[in-house]
């Protein structure tokens, strides 16, 4: 399944309230989605089964503060949750670069990649939020699987992303 076809199926409730808008939110509901099935994967392997309730717990959480932020009243506390995804975030990239033994190079590369793609979209959020750039070096961010050295995402970096969405 691609995201063309995931988005197809969420329920209304979610693509009709204006949250949806936010591309870092809808990319963040589609990773923990077919992160499910990574999890499952990892549980099968005794050594990588504390790996799957961490990675699906930082994948989940990165739409969860997404949305608690959007709701909030203040722009402070909307950056603050906002932060906490981009943690949960980069925090999910770790984890399946770990599991990528059990998960497979092309499905740990292409969750990293679209997980690159949600963190570069939360490194404009927060700053947007507080007023101010977030003080970090200056990385060079892949977001094509297997490569591609892109300073700016694009929309063909994009849909190839969404495209072709290997399974574990």
């Amino acid at each position: 399944m691609n995201y063309e076809e995931w988005a197809k199926l969420v329920p209304e409730a979610l693509t009709q309230d204006t949250l949806w808008k936010v591309e870092a939110y809808r990319l963040a509901v589609f990773l923990a989605d077919i992160g499910w099935n990574d999890v499952t994967r990892l549980l099968g392997d005794k050594r990588t089964i504390g790996l799957s309730d961490q990675l699906y717990r930082s994948i989940g959480s990165i739409s969860a503060n997404l949305a608690e932020g959007y709701s909030r009243g203040t722009n402070r506390d909307r950056a603050r949750f906002y932060e906490y995804s981009l943690g949960s975030a980069r925090e999910g990239r770790d984890w399946y670069y770990k599991g990528r033994f059990v998960l497979g190079e092309a499905v740990a590369n292409h969750r990293i990649a679209l997980l690159t793609q949600i963190i570069r979209l939360l490194l404009k959020m927060v700053p947007q939020q507080r007023g101010y750039k977030i003080s970090e070096s200056k990385g060079h961010y892949l977001t094509v699987p297997g490569g591609g050295d892109q300073e700016q995402p694009t929309p063909q970096n994009l849909s190839l992303l969404l495209g072709s969405v290997p399974m574990a």
